[in-house]
């Protein structure tokens, strides 16, 4: 089962499965706006919905703080459209 966490420290959401590290969706924050800049996902989870959770988890806590969101990843990008 995947686990989604969430590190503000390390600027990232985080999937796991188990232990195992398997995608990450980093941003960078300027001020008061977060710029997602990388989504990854092994390429063994790939087509599970996994990228869309990282970025939706991010999506998430960008508005729970009140922060502006943005893209330079063009797969957050395209999820930043839809929401």
């Amino acid at each position: 089962m995947i686990r989604i966490e969430f590190d503000i420290n390390q600027k990232r959401a985080i999937a796991y499965d188990g232990d195992l590290l398997v995608g990450e969706c980093t941003f960078e924050e300027n001020d008061n706006v977060w710029n997602i800049n990388h989504t990854f996902v092994n390429g063994n989870y790939q087509g599970q919905g996994i990228a869309r959770k990282l970025v939706n988890s991010v999506i998430e806590k960008a508005k729970d703080k009140n922060k502006e969101l943005v893209a330079d990843c063009s797969y957050a990008a395209k999820v930043l459209e839809k929401n």
